[in-house]
């Protein structure tokens, strides 16, 4: 009797064998990488504290950090379940759990990375109201939002049983978060409906992010420093040192910009593919059959479908190592006191006297900064 609850078990999910070496080798990747970088950017966010720097954007930042160490804190169980092969051996509860810090990092990263594209277009677009004030009440209320909308989003994760028996050459093992095509056309039909709704989300997010991302580069190409402000820095250097004045104004635009392209190289690379995937992946996976019959896939077609699939989990897993690239890009104050702290390593010196340092540095940066370096 098992032997051939085994076969049919066994013939109707749909695996992909490369992923069992794939997938370990990028995930312990990243969790080193990612565990060390984000620890460390939470080492400088409280160093900008104390120096009352940021503002706003720090505690968008801050949050970012907690939802991508959530997700690296998840990896050594995904390392162990994809080295076995497939096989989830820590109970349900933990299925859950784990499955569910992957969500919340994922649409939390997705979410707190629009908040920081709209923080930048207020910060160019009103750069006045944006050097009066720091909004940190905003930065509150709108992570709050982020979190209940996530928390709320994962609720199905946490309160659904997470691991479905499969037999593997005639051996029960557990599938986490996998195996649905088993269950019954009424719960196919609540998976897909599922996909397609975070779908429909994530490209109306990434719709706005792209449309941010491009008014404020516009804003930025077209900007050119104050004359008053040029004659001002020109007349206070020596001469062999004023066409370096002159020609900060355009690196800063130019960080800006790359600031720009990071939010959106992040968005494309490692979650845009899985979006696009998704939807056919779960068609092909799920074969949700309906009054008409259900959408017919070839095998190949299958096949290449959840390859295509695995892969594109394993670049959004890459976002937990690429956010701080972001934050580099992202804030003038983040970069000189990562590349100041960076020079003064080896002089010993703590936190505080860090957070001393940004303060004195900012105080000597004359004013030609941009808007968005806020």
């Amino acid at each position: 009797m098992n032997e051939t609850i085994g076969n049919t078990n066994e013939s109707t999910f749909l695996d992909s064998q490369f992923r069992y070496v794939f997938i370990p080798v990028f995930y312990i990747v990243f969790f080193i990488l990612g565990f060390i970088s984000n620890l460390y950017v939470l080492f400088v966010l409280r160093c900008l504290r104390q120096a009352k720097a940021m503002g706003e954007i720090r505690i968008y930042m801050t949050n970012l950090t907690i939802a991508d160490l959530l997700f690296v804190c998840a990896l050594p169980f995904w390392i162990d379940y994809y080295i076995r092969e497939g096989d989830w051996v820590y109970g349900d509860v933990m299925c859950r759990v784990t499955g569910t810090f992957f969500f919340i990092n994922t649409y939390g990263t997705i979410l707190f990375l629009s908040a920081i594209s709209i923080n930048r277009y207020w910060a160019v677009t009103r750069p006045l109201d944006a050097a009066s004030s720091d909004h940190r009440i905003r930065g509150i209320i709108v992570c709050v939002f982020i979190w209940a909308f996530v928390l709320a989003m994962s609720v199905p994760y946490l309160v659904s049983p997470g691991t479905n028996e499969h037999f593997k050459n005639n051996t029960k093992i557990l599938r986490c978060f996998e195996g649905y095509q088993v269950k019954t056309n009424y719960e196919k039909k609540k998976v897909a409906v599922t996909h397609f709704l975070i779908i429909g989300l994530f490209f109306g997010i990434f719709l706005l992010v792209v449309i941010c991302n491009i008014l404020i580069a516009r804003v930025l190409i077209s900007q050119r420093p104050p004359e008053s402000e040029i004659r001002s820095s020109a007349a206070l250097s020596k001469k062999s040192t004023a066409s370096s004045t002159l020609k900060r104004p355009r690196g800063v635009k130019r960080r800006a910009l790359q600031m720009l392209w990071a939010v959106v190289g992040v968005f494309v690379l490692c979650f845009l593919p899985h979006h696009i995937v998704q939807g056919p992946w779960a068609l092909a996976v799920l074969e949700i059959e309906d009054g008409f019959g259900h959408v017919k896939y070839s095998k190949t077609t299958r096949q290449l479908l959840n390859d295509a699939h695995q892969i594109t989990l394993v670049l959004m897993g890459l976002n937990c190592i690429l956010d701080p690239v972001v934050y580099y890009f992202a804030t003038g104050k983040f970069r000189r006191f990562i590349t100041a702290h960076i020079k003064k390593l080896a002089k010993g010196e703590g936190c505080s006297q860090m957070a001393t340092t940004q303060i004195s540095m900012d105080s000597r940066i004359p004013s030609q900064r941009l808007p968005s370096e806020h």
